[in-house]
């Protein structure tokens, strides 16, 4: 359903409101609304032209809100109506958050309502928003990072809706665990601090400072709650992008006012690891690997056996994508999730998101930027899958990191290059 159009830049956005079943093995049972806004370039309203279906990274991210024809969006305008769907539970789409989840009753109802949150779920809902706007045709996917996720999920149980994917920097296993996971991307968050503190070579004993100000004294963020060193380390989550690497560092560079933290360094930590507008992104961190088997704080595990990671180190190490028990404890935006996520932590029984089989004989083309110094998304599983699933074209780079679809609509423009010369 329609429910609003408007037009600004060259572009004409349109919002759709669709009714989907929370779990769709019971299409008779409750409802929740999904929300995506098509955009088109203004020129070619009337023109046949195809739907791409942009699948956010996250997970638990609301689509991208483009202000105007920049970045790949602006690239993708040129050949697509772009669809931006907000994913099951965040945006505009029945969101969960600690407003709406208490509402469902005691933690083992709000866990067993989250259960139907993940790619699977995800899929089922574009599914039926592809037939809403295109009726049969299928469209072409963009998944950027968990969006790529999502798209070897929509191959294992839904191929014949795709045309096409494209994939940046998400080119899971589909076998891999949680703990499988940790144990490469630490090795890649220590390697990410090596760079960092090569470059801003004071930075190493200003952030100890930091850290054991913080051990030693109650500090407030300016929503109230206090600021423990762990949820400090936690800051090195956007080592893996460019575009946050220096931002780090100018953070950082106004920390101290004499013996004090600055307000402006204390606002700048809770704009960086307040979780308010995208909780889902801490719950479903690890649930997002979960097949036949329950993830148990695997991070927390990992980051247990790292000695080098000691938040009271001298030679201190950031953190990074990894979400732990303490965060439900202290971030506000958490805490009324916590009871939940410990059950959700410790579930066993969870259902497959990928069709090995299927993926293998994969007919559909799949376009995959692999990012060579990836810090979310380890190679080695990328390059693994890359071989895995059937029709993969990969292209490795080390031009950009695991923002560079955000950064430059070249990346997008590449792998559109490979599809046109793979006829």
């Amino acid at each position: 359903m329609i429910t609003g159009s408007f037009r600004q830049h060259g572009v004409v956005y349109t919002d759709h409101v669709l009714r989907v079943p929370l779990d769709h093995a019971n299409p008779s049972g409750e409802t929740i609304e999904l929300f995506a806004r098509e955009l088109v370039d203004a020129s070619k309203v009337d023109s046949e032209l195809p739907r791409l279906l942009y699948l956010q990274g996250g997970p638990g991210g609301k689509a991208v809100r483009p202000a105007n024809r920049g970045g790949f969006v602006g690239r993708a305008l040129e050949d697509y109506r772009v669809v931006l769907l907000d994913q099951r539970g965040t945006g505009r789409s029945t969101p969960v958050n600690r407003q709406t989840l208490p509402r469902r009753g005691d933690a083992a109802a709000q866990a067993g309502y989250l259960t139907h949150f993940r790619a699977d779920s995800i899929v089922a809902d574009a599914e039926l928003l592809r037939r809403e706007l295109a009726g049969s045709a299928p469209w072409d996917t963009l998944g950027q990072s968990y969006g790529g996720f999502i798209t070897l999920t929509y191959l294992s149980t839904a191929p014949e809706g795709i045309r096409r994917a494209f994939v940046t920097g998400g080119l899971s296993s589909p076998t891999a665990s949680a703990a499988d996971v940790y144990r490469l991307t630490f090795d890649r968050i220590a390697e990410r601090n090596g760079r960092y503190f090569d470059r801003y070579r004071h930075d190493r004993a200003l952030a100890a400072r930091i850290a054991g100000h913080l051990a030693e004294h109650d500090v407030r963020l300016p929503t109230g709650e206090r600021l423990s060193p762990r949820r400090f380390q936690g800051l090195g989550v956007g080592l893996g992008q460019r575009s946050s690497f220096d931002a780090l560092h100018f953070l950082l560079d106004e920390a101290f006012v004499g013996d004090e933290l600055s307000d402006t360094f204390l606002a700048g930590v809770h704009a960086e690891v307040s979780l308010a507008t995208r909780p889902l992104y801490a719950v479903f961190q690890e649930l997002i690997y979960n097949q036949g088997a329950a993830s148990d704080w695997a991070a927390e595990r990992e980051y247990q056996q790292r000695a080098a990671f000691a938040v009271d180190r001298p030679d201190f190490l950031f953190t990074g994508e990894t979400y732990h028990p303490f965060h439900f404890a202290e971030d506000p935006a958490l805490v009324p999730l916590a009871a939940a996520a410990q059950l959700l932590a410790r579930k066993p029984d969870w259902p497959a998101l990928y069709d090995v089989d299927r993926l293998r004989r994969n007919e559909v083309p799949v376009y995959a930027a692999i990012y060579h110094d990836d810090m979310y998304v380890p190679r080695e599983l990328s390059l693994a899958t890359a071989e895995l699933v059937g029709n993969v074209h990969p292209w490795i780079t080390s031009a950009y990191q695991h923002d560079g679809l955000r950064e430059t609509p070249a990346v997008l423009d590449t792998l559109l290059r490979m599809a046109r010369e793979d006829g």
